[in-house]
């Protein structure tokens, strides 16, 4: 199976919230594997549905060791996020080339609905709480650039433009 093409910033899929899901279907479990190859091809740490112009509130997570540990989510939403911080390295395959360290929360208490269609809440703490995060965003329209100043937003992406001619 090929995954279709990641969208590149700054195409309004980026810019954009995402539809939340009624139900997961079969097709719900189609994209989800969609995005489960198209991560592993980066090869990265989640997907939100939007990187692949989906417009669905659709996100995977592995940041595993041994990788094969996706987390399917639908409407994920933080219901809690420590105060403690925690520095990561974050890119985007949407703007592919550059990459920036951002602080978030070092863990969060998620909602989402699972695979099997069911409501669940799920802690998750260091790369998997940064990854669930920056998929989040990317639901709500934001990008890892958005958590910078201005000043460094602008190099990143002339830097990005630059690379990518």
């Amino acid at each position: 199976m090929t995954h279709r093409p990641y969208v590149k910033y700054p195409h309004k899929c980026l810019r954009s919230v995402a539809e939340p899901v009624a139900a997961v279907t079969d097709e719900t479990r189609a994209i989800w594997d969609e995005m489960i190859e198209a991560m592993d091809a980066m090869p990265g740490v989640g997907l939100a549905a939007p990187q692949l112009g989906i417009m669905q509130r659709l996100a995977v997570v592995d940041a595993s060791d041994e990788r094969g540990q996706a987390i399917r989510m639908a409407n994920p939403e933080i219901l809690h996020a420590s105060t403690q911080l925690r520095d990561h390295q974050e890119a985007s395959p949407n703007l592919p080339g550059v990459s920036a360290i951002i602080a978030r929360p070092r863990a969060v208490t998620v909602r989402f609905l699972n695979e099997a269609g069911a409501l669940e809440e799920r802690d998750f703490v260091h790369l998997w709480a940064t990854s669930v995060q920056h998929q989040i965003d990317h639901l709500n329209g934001k990008m890892f650039i958005d958590h910078l100043s201005r000043t460094k937003r602008d190099m990143l992406v002339k830097k990005a433009r630059k690379l990518n001619r």
